[in-house]
């Protein structure tokens, strides 16, 4: 697993935007662009164009003449609006890829179309209608793809989380990745160079009451547009509608009808603009016709109120031990690609991994964390006496002791052949020192009886404690000074601890 700044300084091995991307950025940030500029510019990509003149002559726009032209669109619907729709067309058509594993990436577009869409109706139903209210919803979720890009297998964790656990996205990225898509998306739009107008407020699109005073409106436009999003593309429909309904009467103080009718509208709208953007709107509709449908199929059930209530509990049972089941069958499996198989231990890879986590989430929220290296003395003469099946007994003694010795939220791994590490969140030198003495006397006091023998095995270990409130550090500098520690207990008498500052 990459960390949230790791991720974001590997941005590059992720799609790239198109050149009329860039370019469209650049004129975002240019106050003098004339509109035969930003025509020409848009111009160069025929496709593009008609796109723009597509949307711009649908009802979304509603407009009373028609639009021929781009040059005519920059002055039917301005330039803001303008940059901001081709921006959207650009990007969409950047990062579009086909279904990877367990990613629906045509859901995805189509969550991001309904959220954009949702935010341009509740903005000019509210009179408070800007220029980026489309291209701002339509980006929010864009740490999603990116998180999922960076690390598949950890985002499934994601998913298995929202299923089982009942975590809201935003719980269960935090709870695999300590950083959330909000961050990331904000983060990763500012590296493009898009305007903060449009990264600030992503950062805060399900959560609004944190957001800066200035855009707190906003924040909850995007909240309601993700809400009304999930209606459409999700399988808690029932719930989502009434949460809906509820903000939407208290927001737009209307009555049920009207909020059931500006519903009904999202996907009709939504529909006609997917079209625009080339995703399949699949079998969307407006709610009323899915909830008719659903009426209709529960007449042909003729069945009584207790008999649907019954079978509603018993689905839902089955349901949630499906879910489970399938939670397990993934953590297994994940669980097989991060162990070592000899000694059940944490293997180096997810070590790699883990140990960046928890050094971001240290720099973070600047607490501490300690790394012990350590190394069986003399492995290879234990493998050459008595025989690597012997070994091998010998490294499972070893990963047992630690594995004892451990608290909860540390991290024991095999680094490699004989050697062990261990991760120590909120720990300092001295109680990594208190451990370390503890192991050390614990290995040192072993019997390993073979045969008519007993072996006698001890370890050297190596120890460092990062403080990033001293100097911010990376991996591979923290892992460099344990390791550094190790080989001086090596080559100085062995079974004994060094410190590395």
């Amino acid at each position: 697993m990459q960390s949230l700044d790791s991720v974001i300084a590997n941005v590059k091995n992720l799609p790239s935007l198109p050149t009329v991307a860039l370019k469209i950025i650049q004129e975002i940030k240019n106050d003098t662009v004339s509109n035969n500029a930003l025509a020409e510019i848009i111009s160069y990509d025929p496709a593009l164009t008609a796109k723009i003149l597509k949307i711009a002559n649908s009802s979304f726009y509603a407009l009373s003449n028609g639009v021929e032209s781009i040059d005519r669109a920059v002055q039917v619907l301005g330039q803001e609006a303008l940059k901001n729709i081709a921006l959207s067309f650009v990007i969409v058509k950047g990062l579009k890829r086909n279904n990877i594993d367990n990613f629906d990436h045509g859901l995805f577009w189509k969550r991001s179309i309904t959220a954009a869409v949702s935010a341009e109706m509740l903005t000019t139903r509210l009179n408070r209608k800007r220029e980026d209210t489309f291209v701002i919803p339509l980006l929010m979720d864009i740490g999603v793809l990116v998180m999922y890009l960076s690390s598949p297998q950890e985002y499934l964790k994601v998913f298995d989380d929202k299923r089982v656990a009942g975590f809201t996205t935003v719980e269960a990225e935090r709870a695999v990745f300590g950083y959330d898509h909000q961050e990331l998306g904000s983060s990763i739009l500012r590296k493009w160079k898009i305007p903060d107008n449009i990264c600030l407020p992503i950062a805060f699109h399900h959560s609004p009451a944190e957001s800066p005073a200035d855009i707190r409106d906003l924040a909850e436009i995007l909240q309601l547009a993700d809400l009304a999003s999930s209606v459409y593309h999700s399988d808690k429909s029932n719930e989502k509608i009434a949460e809906l309904k509820v903000m939407l009467k208290e927001k737009m103080d209307k009555r049920d009808d009207e909020v059931s009718q500006f519903i009904d509208r999202i996907a009709e709208k939504t529909i006609e603009v997917l079209g625009s953007f080339e995703i399949d709107p699949g079998d969307m509709k407006p709610y009323s016709e899915i909830l008719e449908e659903a009426n209709a199929e529960l007449g042909k059930m003729n069945l009584s109120y207790e008999q649907l209530v019954m079978q509603l509990k018993q689905e839902k049972s089955k349901v949630e031990s499906l879910a489970t089941d399938l939670k397990n069958a993934n953590e297994k499996l994940r669980g097989l690609a991060f162990e070592d198989g000899l000694t059940g231990l944490f293997n180096r890879r997810y070590f790699q991994e883990h140990f960046e986590r928890e050094i971001s989430r240290v720099d973070r929220y600047s607490h501490l964390l300690s790394l012990i290296m350590m190394d069986i003395d003399h492995f290879k003469k234990i493998n050459d006496t008595y025989g690597h099946q012997q070994g091998d007994i010998v490294l499972q003694l070893v990963a047992n002791v630690l594995n004892d010795s451990i608290r909860r939220p540390d991290i024991a791994a095999r680094y490699g052949g004989e050697e062990f590490a261990l991760i120590l969140p909120e720990t300092d030198l001295k109680w990594a020192l208190v451990l370390a003495e503890r192991i050390r006397k614990f290995i040192e006091e072993l019997e390993i009886k073979i045969d008519d023998q007993v072996l006698k095995v001890t370890i050297s270990l190596g120890i460092t404690s990062y403080d990033p409130a001293k100097g911010r550090k990376k991996k591979e500098e923290i892992i460099e000074a344990a390791d550094s520690a190790l080989y001086n207990s090596k080559n100085t008498g062995r079974n004994k601890l060094s410190i590395a500052q």
